[in-house]
C-alpha cells in the first residue's frame, strides 16, 4: 500500500475506506485534511473551494454545510445534483468526505441552537444518501450551535458502520462544544468518550489540536492520542475554532504542536476566508508537518497522473 502523500488520483479512485486508512497510517503524520464550504460563493468564484484547497496542498477534502438531499457546489459547471460529488472528485483528484451532524435533542444548551435541514443530520437515511452520492468518507461531528453531543455521536457511528459496511471510513469527534453544556473546553471529551467511539466502529477519532480549545495542551492531547492508538484507531487533530484564519505564525505553531502530540492527520477548518481556510495557511501547515518537498509535489501533481 502506498503512503497517502505518494498516491495519485488514479490510486484514490480505486481505494476502499480501509485501504485509505492504511495509506494514511503509512504516511506517518503527513496527511492534510481541508474542510471547505461549497454552498456559498467561493473565495474566488472561478473555481470551487475544494479545488482551491487541493491546489494549496490538501490531501483530503471535507465538505461542510453539505445537504445530501439538496446537493450544491458553488463554482462548478452546471451538473445534475446527484453527480456533484463524483464530478468534484474528478476535478480535484482527492478523496472527498462530508460532515454529518448527530444532533441531540435532549441536551442542556449553553447557547441558542440552530435547526439543521434533514440532509445535514446523521441519520440512516442521510448516511445512505451520502454513500449513493459517492463520498469516500464521513465525519460525524458538530458545527457551532447545533447541539451535537458525544453520546449521540456514538449512536451515529453504529448507524454509519451498518450503512457503509466494514470497508467504509468513519471519522468521529468534536472540535468544540457545539452548544452542549458539560462538553465545553477541558470537559469536551475524555479517554472513555474516545474509546466509546472506537468500540462503536469509528476508524479515525477527532480531537482538538493543542491551543485551539481551552485546556487542550500538548501533554493532554498527546495522552488522548495515545489512548486512541492503543485501541487501533487513528487520530485527526483539528483546527476548527476559526484559527485557520489566524496569522501564519499561529498556524505553524498549531501544526508543530499537533505533530508533537502524535497526530496521524491534520484538519484545517473553513472559516479563514469565504468558506475555506486562508489558502496560504493550508500550505504553511503542510510545510511544517512534511516540508516543501512533499507539499510542492502535492500542489504540482496533475490529476491525470
Amino acid at each position: 500500500m502506498k503512503r497517502l502523500l505518494d498516491c495519485t488520483a488514479a490510486d484514490f479512485e480505486k481505494m476502499t475506506g480501509k485501504e485509505l486508512k492504511q495509506s494514511i497510517l503509512a504516511s506517518e503524520g503527513r496527511t492534510i485534511v481541508a474542510e471547505v464550504i461549497g454552498s456559498i460563493t467561493p473565495y474566488y468564484p472561478a473555481v470551487t473551494n475544494a479545488e482551491m484547497a487541493a491546489a494549496f496542498g490538501a490531501d483530503l477534502i471535507l465538505l461542510n454545510f453539505f445537504d445530501v438531499f439538496n446537493p450544491t457546489m458553488e463554482g462548478l459547471p452546471e451538473v445534475v445534483p446527484d453527480t456533484i460529488v463524483r464530478t468534484l472528485k474528478k476535478l480535484v483528484g482527492r478523496p472527498i468526505g462530508l460532515n454529518l451532524e448527530p444532533v441531540d435533542l435532549t441536551v442542556k444548551q449553553v447557547e441558542s441552537l440552530i435547526e439543521l435541514p434533514e440532509g445535514r443530520l446523521a441519520t440512516e437515511k442521510s448516511l445512505q444518501k451520502a454513500k449513493e452520492l459517492g463520498f469516500d468518507f464521513v465525519c460525524l461531528t458538530g458545527n457551532p450551535k447545533t447541539g451535537v453531543s458525544n453520546a449521540e455521536i456514538t449512536k451515529a457511528i453504529q448507524v454509519a458502520r451498518s450503512v457503509f459496511g466494514e470497508d467504509g471510513l468513519i471519522i468521529a469527534g468534536k472540535m468544540h462544544s457545539a452548544g452542549v453544556a458539560g462538553e465545553v473546553g477541558g470537559s469536551l471529551m475524555s479517554t472513555e468518550t474516545l474509546h466509546s467511539f472506537i468500540e462503536a466502529g469509528a476508524d479515525i477519532i477527532l480531537i482538538p489540536s493543542p491551543g485551539t480549545v481551552p485546556g487542550f495542551t500538548i501533554e493532554r492531547t498527546a495522552k488522548l492520542v495515545d489512548s486512541v492508538h492503543e485501541k487501533g484507531a487513528l487520530a485527526i487533530l483539528t483546527t476548527g475554532t476559526s484559527q485557520e484564519g489566524s496569522d501564519e505564525a499561529t498556524v505553524k505553531q498549531i501544526a508543530l504542536n499537533s505533530k508533537m502530540a502524535g497526530a496521524d492527520l491534520y484538519h484545517i477548518g473553513d472559516a479563514g476566508a469565504a468558506g475555506i481556510a486562508i489558502p496560504e495557511n493550508i500550505t504553511a501547515y503542510s510545510i511544517v508537518v512534511r516540508g516543501k518537498r512533499h507539499t510542492y509535489v502535492r500542489m504540482a501533481s496533475s490529476i491525470l497522473r
